[in-house]
């Protein structure tokens, strides 16, 4: 997937790395060592898979149209029908049109940070950035609530192939694992950590591993007397599992699925990582998040978005809820989807056919499975799409609703290494709406 730069420079990069594996799989353990996790929920969804649109999409050229506004308001594309009555899309998201039954739409959310950074922030956590806290992102709260229930040959929290989740004042121990790239059609996927390199064959690592028990009962004495260094050896193995086990090459291997199913993820990275993380969630991942960039749309808007912006979104989320209705997973599989914040409504006059600049007073946000009420649109926008229609929403309420989605408690309370209280979402109203 390609690395989008936005116009305050930027990038969606990979700040936590578990990198390379090595002979030993050492990184790896290390990850483990540091992601385990101590409360098990009986969640109405029991994953979740979040998908960060970087750079801020339109809000009045994708999912809240205003075809009656002025022409410098309303843009260029027209409207189509969904399978929902009364409910219309963009003309070039004729997939999502099809299967808008499967998902809810949130109009007329806003918050007022209209930086990529800082907006970024906010939506990867529900709650407005404060110089003095960084807050963790859904996938680290998820693997804390579910600390004994994680899958032992597996990573539980996966970014494809990054991800701005991130564990904040939880520690580096909730990080996700991070594939570093995308799948390829056909292709089985060699995950960054889990390949052997140096052409190590997992005969040779199981020979390495039996060295190392060797060497544990050298030094045994010394163990026992160490909480850290059994820690160490407790993780190793767990690596050791990872990599020596059939169901976790298998989870990550896309060339196992079936040509009809794959089919119609289509051959570009954000599909092929959609697909990816359908087989993740069905082989016991908790979570998955991915990122789709270059909405920064300043110029030229359209044509980017029509060209190369709009059909990738358009395959490979259609074929993400419906793939995941196929599995059986979508009603437990909490579904979140956004970007930091919306465009101008009004068009700006830098190219011929204009752009569209920052705009966090309106956005929209899409959310699926688990407890969400599909085929609906919960809040409105103005007739310019300028601000919300009435109240509105904000990132907080959004994330708290996630949160409740996935069966954790938005206002529960954490305590920093310091004791200091904190709760995972200190404003946000669950939207009651969108499970009815």
């Amino acid at each position: 997937m390609a690395l989008h730069k936005t116009c305050d420079g930027v990038q969606r990069r990979d700040f936590l790395r578990v990198g390379m594996m090595g002979g030993l799989g050492l990184t790896l353990s290390n990850y483990l060592q540091l992601a385990h996790a101590g409360n098990v929920k009986d969640a109405p969804a029991k994953a979740g898979i979040f998908i960060h649109l970087a750079g801020g999409p339109s809000h009045m050229d994708t999912f809240d149209m205003k075809p009656d506004a002025p022409k410098e308001y309303r843009g260029t594309f027209n409207p189509i029908k969904t399978n929902v009555p009364g409910v219309e899309f963009c003309e070039h998201l004729p997939l999502l049109a099809k299967c808008a039954d499967k998902f809810a739409i949130l109009r007329g959310v806003s918050h007022t940070l209209g930086a990529h950074r800082l907006g970024t922030e906010y939506v990867n956590t529900g709650t407005r950035p404060l110089a003095s806290l960084e807050y963790p992102g859904y996938g680290s709260v998820m693997l804390k609530e579910n600390e004994q229930n994680l899958p032992n040959d597996l990573p539980p929290f996966v970014t494809i192939p990054n991800s701005p989740q991130r564990p904040g004042f939880l520690g580096v121990k909730y990080a996700p694992l991070k594939t570093g790239s995308t799948p390829q059609p056909g292709v089985p996927f060699s995950v960054r950590g889990f390949k052997l390199s140096g052409g190590l064959k997992v005969s040779d690592v199981e020979k390495r591993n039996n060295l190392l028990d060797d060497l544990d009962q050298t030094f045994a004495s010394i163990e026992k007397q160490n909480q850290l260094l059994e820690g160490l050896d407790k993780f190793g193995q767990q690596a050791h599992s990872i990599i020596t086990s059939p169901r976790s090459r298998e989870a990550f291997d896309v060339s196992r699925e079936s040509p009809a199913y794959a089919k119609k993820f289509g051959e570009e990275s954000f599909g092929m990582s959609c697909l990816l993380a359908t087989r993740l969630v069905e082989s016991g991942v908790k979570f998955v998040s991915m990122s789709l960039g270059g909405w920064d749309t300043h110029r030229d808007n359209f044509t980017n978005l029509k060209d190369r912006r709009l059909p990738p979104l358009d395959q490979g989320v259609s074929a993400l809820l419906t793939g995941l209705e196929e599995k059986g997973l979508l009603e437990s599989t909490a579904v979140f989807i956004t970007g930091e914040f919306g465009r101008t409504p009004k068009i700006n006059e830098r190219t011929a056919e204009g752009g569209r600049d920052h705009y966090p007073r309106c956005m929209f946000m899409l959310m699926a499975g688990g407890g969400i009420q599909g085929g609906q649109v919960v809040g409105k926008s103005d007739a310019r799409a300028t601000l919300p229609d009435a109240e509105g929403f904000t990132p907080d309420d959004a994330a708290a609703t996630f949160y409740h989605n996935l069966g954790i408690d938005p206002t529960k309370e954490y305590h920093s290494d310091t004791g200091r209280p904190i709760t995972i979402v200190r404003d946000g109203k669950i939207i009651r709406q969108l499970f009815s």
